[in-house]
């Protein structure tokens, strides 16, 4: 079973991070990704979604001190699913990604694709450019070489 979920988006506030009584550190921040197609008449349309995503301890920590409401991030985690009930006693659900890695993302005048490996990187749909602040090298470690996850991808 898989459940992994890539998102390159703006953040709608800076991080608002929690230090927990068990000494954990816990972040979370509103994510806007959006789609862009082209309607019956002709016009381009832009589809914005929102995404809720958490991040924990040393990634938490991160997130506080280099990202800001604006900032174009790359995220990779997994979505869950949690409930809980509000101070009248009603039943309430949300829906968040946590993410195990995010990197800031900065435009780069000229050039094309993103910097670093991405998928889709070879070819950009709005012709902007971005590039990896290099601060962000930190890394969930994979088993094997990134040759062999390529060919192992079912997209």
């Amino acid at each position: 079973m898989i459940n992994k979920v890539i998102l390159i988006g703006n953040l709608g506030r800076d991080p608002e991070i929690r230090h927990l009584e068990s000494g954990s550190v816990v972040g979370k921040f509103p994510m806007a990704t959006n789609e862009n197609y082209r309607d019956k008449g002709g016009e381009w349309q832009t589809i914005t979604e929102w995404h809720d995503v958490v991040v924990w301890r040393n990634q938490a920590e991160r997130a506080e001190k280099m990202l800001k409401k604006g900032s174009l991030v790359y995220v990779e985690g997994k979505l869950t699913h949690r409930k809980y009930q509000d101070k009248d006693g009603i039943d309430r659900y949300v829906t968040e990604v946590v993410a195990n890695t995010f990197r800031l993302l900065e435009r780069r005048e000229g050039g094309s694709g993103y910097g670093g490996s991405f998928p889709g990187d070879e070819q950009s749909n709005t012709g902007s450019s971005y590039e990896l602040k290099s601060e962000t090298t930190s890394e969930v470690s994979n088993s094997g070489s990134d040759e062999q996850m390529d060919d192992d991808l079912p997209f």
